[in-house]
């Protein structure tokens, strides 16, 4: 069994789509993933590098249009209300936490996804399920009521938790298909065991054994990770390997970890090449040195994420990923060696300077610089009239709520 040395306090949703809202170090988190693969990894291997993966986009700029689309309407629409607003700009956020009545209609927030991860639905379709037993005595055969019984069952589930608990796994806690775990209202602790893992639909094929990452995605498809608190775990915070795609990554606090958030197996892992990843809102702050995130084929749509900490280097990747850079904030650390925003891995110049790395509209500090390389800075990336994200300069309040979120039943959250 894997320890994680962290927190998860869940006080949010995890939709597979899960959402799931974890609390790390006494934080609510909201993950929203929809794990339904349906290819396992060994039917995966044997598929030819042109073929496209049924969850994957064939026009990934067009949702990357979507996001930049969905966040100016957000900010237009708070422009138009003025002070008496209570939204942010920020489009997740303002699906739903201005209603003051979220928790009768919690279901409500599978409709709030953006990015690739978009069509993440979770146990909208489900029943309620209410954890009212916080043991993990017996992860063979768990016991009704723990949330280890829940998010194995073969249907759709919206998990919520009949009061504040700490939860400590046993065994890492592997997830079925269509589940959310909303911990909005309470709070929820998962501590000092072992992490989550989102696996394709049948479990079966070749896999691993669990690393320590606070949240694995194993060749699965439509997931959403938002208002997440994550630190301090064994290997990484938040893996994504083996063929998964269609994701979004959003309005995480992210601390005090090396590698951060990797996406993609190996270089050699081709079917990663159909990985589409969007990272939205996220702040990643104190104590991160690399992988925020570490990239490998794919493609990558980073929007407007509030970069305030790093020891090597933020975005990374090898294995020719498309990484499209928009409205972030990167403030570089003292470091004169340190302030390159990004690092290009097991590769020459001659061969990075193909690769599809751009920056556009980043507000670069203290000597942060972004190196682009490809298309990049030419009309390739300009399909849509819609492509800039919200200005940098709005990245503070974007993100501002970032991390775990302290919902209280009857209030706006």
């Amino acid at each position: 069994m894997v320890v994680i040395r962290t927190l998860f306090t869940i006080s949010a949703t995890l939709i597979i789509l899960l959402t799931l809202f974890l609390h790390v170090n006494a934080v609510q988190e909201t993950v929203i993933l929809r794990n339904e693969s349906s290819r396992n990894t060994s039917i995966a291997n044997n598929l030819s590098d042109d073929e496209w993966h049924e969850h994957a986009v064939k026009d990934p700029e067009e949702i990357a249009s979507m996001v930049d689309m969905s966040i100016q309407n957000s900010t237009e629409r708070r422009r138009k209300l003025g002070f008496f607003s209570y939204a942010t700009g920020n489009p997740i956020d303002d699906c739903w936490r201005c209603d003051k009545k979220w928790h009768r209609r919690r279901k409500h927030l599978a409709n709030c996804a953006i990015g690739f991860g978009r069509n993440a639905i979770g146990g909208r379709d489900g029943h309620f399920y209410i954890v009212t037993d916080p043991s993990d005595h017996d992860p063979i055969n768990p016991k009704p009521g723990t949330l280890r019984y829940a998010v194995i069952q073969d249907r759709p589930l919206w998990i919520v938790f009949k009061r504040d608990m700490v939860i400590t796994l046993k065994q890492e806690l592997i997830m079925n298909s269509f589940k959310t775990i909303d911990g909005r209202g309470v709070n929820v602790h998962i501590a000092g065991g072992a992490c989550l893992t989102i696996h394709s639909e049948s479990h079966y094929g070749w896999r691993t054994m669990a690393d320590g990452d606070g949240i694995s995605i194993f060749g699965s498809s439509h997931i959403w990770i938002d208002h997440c608190s994550l630190s301090n775990c064994a290997d990484g915070l938040i893996d994504a390997i083996m063929g998964s795609t269609a994701i979004t990554i959003s309005n995480n606090y992210l601390t005090h970890h090396n590698e951060v958030i990797l996406l993609g197996h190996t270089d050699s892992y081709t079917r990663d090449k159909m990985m589409q990843v969007t990272i939205a809102f996220n702040h990643f702050g104190e104590g991160l040195i690399q992988r925020m995130p570490r990239c490998r084929h794919g493609y990558f749509h980073v929007v407007n994420n509030d970069y305030t900490h790093w020891v090597m280097y933020a975005i990374g990747g090898s294995a020719n990923p498309t990484i499209n850079s928009q409205g972030n904030r990167f403030l570089a650390p003292g470091n004169r060696f340190a302030k390159e925003v990004t690092k290009r891995v097991g590769a020459g110049e001659g061969e990075w300077n193909h690769w599809n790395w751009r920056s556009q509209g980043d507000l670069m500090l203290n000597g942060a610089y972004f190196t682009s390389s490809g298309a990049g800075a030419s009309a390739n990336y300009a399909r849509a009239s819609s492509l800039a994200a919200k200005s940098s300069s709005l990245v503070g309040m974007l993100t501002y709520s970032s991390g775990a979120l302290k919902c209280r039943i009857g209030t706006r959250c």
